[in-house]
């Protein structure tokens, strides 16, 4: 039987304390080194857990520091790296989806406000920041009454809310045509007539739900990235844990947990075919985003323009400008998702609709594509219909097994106490883990985060004790926060590191190293893609600095030279298939460009494995 929950309203708790026996710790490390790997992996071998999580997104990530937060055992299993798949590929942003108000959806944008609120101010003040937004309008009385009136609500819908810790984001406010001619001197002058200002945040992404994970594992999870889930065990009728298999070894796991919670976004359904479930339908849908340079568009204001289908963002980054996205159905395979000239085309056509200096392919340096999970209804015959909701849904498809799908990665953390919440009441008769204690994690700072103002303050400082720019400290803080003194140690172990990164002047040497000692990175790609987006922040991809990367990893991973060189040849081919890939007409055909490229795999591991 299926019991299906929307969007739970249980209040979060503010406190933890274990009622469970276990014996997870909530001052241990967060380093996600391979020593701590090895050890989660003996542990979820060992135990039988509370809440074990399949996917290392935002929201699996979010779900396992959730039942954390509640002194439960928690496993935490990602079949490649965190954040792989949508979680490091959306627009990078943490906001309360202004056009939701147009759907006068005002509880959906308030919850995200909210959420914004705690990130900006409380929770993640290192890794999300504020940032401005131009709307261009295009008439001078209605246009703006109207528009005016929407961002005035949105403003007001966060409130106090909205600016949890002092530190939120300004009221909007309306720009003349001149005004809006002097703060974007990169848009048409005969595009619009004035412009309403309005503030929301950004996020890096990968490195968030990087974050998210570390959290955890401070507070007793137990996690492992490149551990794939091969089928269920099941004790009367329940789902009763997972068989798994470490992709970096070939050794073969066997989990018991209590409850098993899905999180695996677009892979949803395969989820819960493996569990031989049925429950949630969850539809893909491409979202592309080019990257160009930051000279390319004058001005410090990002714009929200409204398309034929969407809206369009133009989002500025201290290096660069994100452009994106498209909406469109993906129904190809999964794993590698890419965007076709049409794409391409899409974007830059929209974007030059407005820019005064128009956009070329030249001006590119790269594209990133990623799947959104749409939850896709079913009726009551059981066909699927065709209404598809943003909101997220969690569903226990069958005892001891909930899943969850949809959303938005703002109210990730709103997604992962609603999961844990369902999971905890489908519990078998003298389960402890269904008295647990409500989430606390609204009031629980993510890695880095405590203490971050005190260390932004003191940049300078930091700057001069070691002869560096103030902008490459800000660049630290912004990327680790507090636990900028964990890289700053490696620096002062080894001066070397504090030299920048070959191939990639605005990274350290250290911060490669740290990443695989600290943040999980088992490959190349890990690093080049996720820890520093070197794979579309740069006209080259990431290539020149690939070989120097490599090298840096292989201490602390143990690579031989012939690992060295394998990891660095998977990584030429992945860029060049998706170079490919970008000039092909449709999707069919930058699939079959993409999928030249050979699949990550250690020495000695089988491809298949």
């Amino acid at each position: 039987m299926t019991s299906t929950t929307t969007r739970p309203t249980s209040a979060p708790g503010s406190t933890t304390s274990s009622t469970t026996g276990s014996t997870t710790s909530t001052t241990g490390s967060t380093a996600l080194s391979p020593a701590a790997r090895e050890r989660a992996l003996e542990r979820l071998a060992a135990e039988t857990l509370d809440v074990l999580v399949i996917g290392g997104g935002v929201t699996g990530a979010g779900a396992a520091l959730d039942a954390a937060s509640r002194g439960l055992s928690v496993g935490l299993l990602e079949q490649r790296d965190w954040a792989s798949g949508t979680s490091s590929r959306a627009s990078k942003l943490v906001h309360g989806g202004l056009r939701y108000l147009e759907m006068l959806d005002f509880a959906l944008v308030r919850e995200a406000l909210h959420e914004r609120g705690l990130l900006v101010g409380r929770l993640a003040p290192h890794l999300v920041q504020p940032v401005p937004f131009l709307y261009p309008l295009q008439h001078r009385a209605w246009e703006r009454a109207y528009v005016g009136a929407g961002i005035a609500l949105y403003d007001a819908l966060a409130g106090v809310l909205g600016r949890v810790g002092g530190r939120g984001v300004p009221l909007h406010r309306h720009l003349s045509h001149r005004a809006l001619s002097r703060v974007a001197p990169s848009l048409r002058p005969d595009v619009a007539v004035g412009a309403i200002r309005y503030w929301d945040a950004k996020v890096d992404d990968a490195r968030f739900v990087e974050v998210v994970v570390r959290t955890a594992v401070g507070h007793g999870a137990a996690a492992a990235s490149r551990v794939r889930v091969t089928g269920y065990l099941e004790e009367a009728g329940r789902v009763a844990g997972v068989t798994a298999v470490d992709l970096e070894t070939g050794r073969e796991l066997r989990v018991r947990a209590r409850h098993v919670i899905g999180a695996t976004g677009v892979w949803t359904e395969e989820t819960q075919g493996l569990f031989r479930a049925r429950g949630l339908q969850v539809r893909a849908s491409k979202g592309v985003h080019v990257v160009v340079p930051r000279d390319a568009v004058a001005g410090e204001d990002g714009f929200i323009l409204k398309t034929e289908k969407s809206v369009l963002f133009i989002i500025p980054w201290r290096t660069h400008w994100v452009i994106g996205t498209t909406d469109t159905p993906w129904d190809l395979a999964k794993d590698h998702p890419v965007a076709s000239a049409a794409d391409v085309d899409y974007l830059l056509e929209h974007a030059n609709a407005v820019l005064r200096r128009p956009l070329t392919r030249d001006d590119v340096l790269g594209v990133y594509t990623g799947l959104r999970p749409l939850i896709q209804p079913v009726s009551s015959d059981g066909s699927a219909t065709t209404k598809v909701s943003r909101e997220h849904t969690t569903a226990t498809v069958r005892p001891g097994l909930t899943v969850i799908a949809g959303g938005k990665y703002t109210t990730y953390r709103v997604m992962a106490r609603d999961v844990v919440d369902v999971a905890l009441a489908d519990r078998a008769p003298g389960d402890p883990a269904g008295a647990a204690p409500a989430s606390a994690t609204e009031h629980l700072p993510l890695a880095g985060a405590d203490g971050y103002a005190v260390r932004w303050n003191q940049r300078h400082r930091l700057a001069a004790a070691r002869g560096w720019g103030e902008e490459r400290v800000e660049h630290l803080l912004h990327r680790y926060g507090t636990l900028v003194d964990e890289v700053l140690a490696l620096v002062d172990a080894d001066p070397a590191l504090g030299e920048p990164l070959e191939g990639a002047e605005d990274h350290l040497r250290a911060e490669v190293v740290y990443a695989a000692t600290h943040e999980g990175a088992l490959h190349l790609e890990d690093v080049l893609t996720r820890r520093t987006r070197l794979s579309y922040e740069r006209a080259d991809r990431g290539t020149t600095a690939a070989r120097a990367a490599a090298e840096l990893m292989a201490g602390p991973l143990g690579w031989s030279g012939e690992q060295v060189e394998r990891e660095v040849a998977t990584y030429l081919a992945r860029v060049a298939a998706e170079r490919a890939a970008e000039v092909e007409p449709d999707d069919a055909s930058a699939e079959r460009a993409r999928l030249r490229a050979p699949e990550i795999r250690p020495l000695g591991v089988d491809a298949s494995a």
